[in-house]
């Protein structure tokens, strides 16, 4: 399922409910519809620049194994390409990009609407 987050002062945000739940998880918000208000926007952030931090020391580990898995798939298939795996730092850019948005012109960010 794709959650669009709106914002007055950055254009929406599409993405899907499986990658954002860690954010929802971080945010205590429920996917189905919620606000991030201004107020809350700056620990948000807060709370999120670690977490991207993290995962890009683990970003090589992560596409190993995702390389692992497409060669255990296709078995047979020894020509298969690279898979390119999209890490949680690039896929909550826009949406840190969002939040940073938010706080800087207290606008509220909203999904679910």
């Amino acid at each position: 399922m794709l959650i669009t987050f709106k914002c007055k002062s950055y254009p929406e945000v599409l993405m899907y409910q499986e990658h954002a739940k860690r954010i929802f998880d971080l945010l205590d918000k429920e996917p189905e519809r919620g606000v991030i208000t201004s107020a809350e926007a700056a620990r948000a952030v807060d709370l999120i620049e670690p977490e991207i931090e993290e995962s890009r020391k683990h970003q090589a580990s992560e596409q190993v194994a995702a390389d692992i898995q497409a060669h255990d798939r296709d078995a047979d298939d020894h020509d298969h390409g690279p898979i390119e795996a999209v890490s949680f730092s690039t896929r909550m850019y826009p949406l840190l990009e969002m939040l940073r948005s938010a706080r800087d012109n207290n606008t509220d960010i909203l999904w679910g609407v």
